[in-house]
């Protein structure tokens, strides 16, 4: 159910897990020198080193997926590092071990399709998509009214302050933000706030293009763009009168899900 998945860490969640994992991680290779951070990254199938820095200074907010990896390798229970995620998963005392082959089971997962009549707790979300115009006119992101749905939980969605008529979902495509998000997973996008906090993540139409970035203010209006895999994507810088002609900020990310 997509009820039970866990909502975007702040900040101050998302330093405290780093930090708990890090103090993990010293701990283990106190015992084991060998157990590099370009080992850890070889057992979790991750690009390198740099990567696992990042989840463990808080430069990436932790998610499930990566969260499992680590307990894998470190030997952790989730809720040691992540509170807030372990209630995705139910997983054994694991023992550090050589690869990724260690069994570990999730609670039940509730199947649903779009015949399903919604729950009492429950609303469906629509997606937004690029639709081209006609006459040549380009293209421009448009809420599907008629298509595909998602599932949230109406109280999930309170916690946050969501109001479900001003929330969408976006799909993401590409490895521009990867590793926290890796194509084809999908976000959540609260419409109701465009205001722009540096460094949080917001859904943008650029062009017709549906985007999602982490954006910066520039002076005069200007907007950077940033994303996670900054060394095959570099930061995007625009000034203020492009901006405004060519960008509108959708909405804020409030939740993303992330398929394995």
């Amino acid at each position: 159910m997509i009820t039970s998945i866990p909502l975007v860490a702040d900040d101050e969640t998302r330093k405290a897990e780093a930090m708990r994992l890090k103090a993990i991680y010293q701990d283990r290779k106190r015992k084991d020198p060998s157990l590099t951070q370009d080992k850890i990254a070889d057992l979790c199938e991750w690009s390198g080193q740099s990567v696992v820095s990042q989840y463990l200074n808080g430069r990436i907010p932790l998610n499930i997926g990566a969260l499992i990896k680590f307990a894998k390798v470190l030997g952790f229970t989730l809720d040691e590092v992540s509170p807030r995620l372990a209630g995705l998963a139910e997983l054994p005392r694991i023992r550090p071990v050589e690869n990724l082959r260690t069994d570990w089971e999730m609670h039940p997962i509730e199947v649903w399709d779009d015949e399903t009549p919604l729950g009492p707790d429950e609303v469906e979300l629509p997606f937004f998509k690029e639709v081209e115009l006609s006459a040549g006119k380009g293209s421009e992101v448009m809420l599907e009214t008629n298509g595909r749905k998602m599932r949230f939980g109406k109280r999930s969605l309170k916690k946050k302050n969501i109001d479900p008529a001003s929330a969408g979902c976006v799909p993401v495509t590409g490895n521009s933000m990867e590793p926290v998000l890796p194509d084809g997973c999908t976000v959540g996008v609260d419409t109701a706030n465009t205001t722009i906090q540096d460094g949080k993540m917001y859904a943008i139409d650029h062009d017709g293009q549906l985007r999602v970035k982490l954006l910066y203010r520039l002076p005069g209006s200007g907007l950077r763009l940033r994303s996670y895999n900054t060394e095959e994507h570099p930061d995007e810088r625009y000034e203020g009168d492009y901006v405004q002609q060519h960008i509108r900020v959708i909405g804020k990310v409030f939740w993303y899900s992330v398929m394995l």
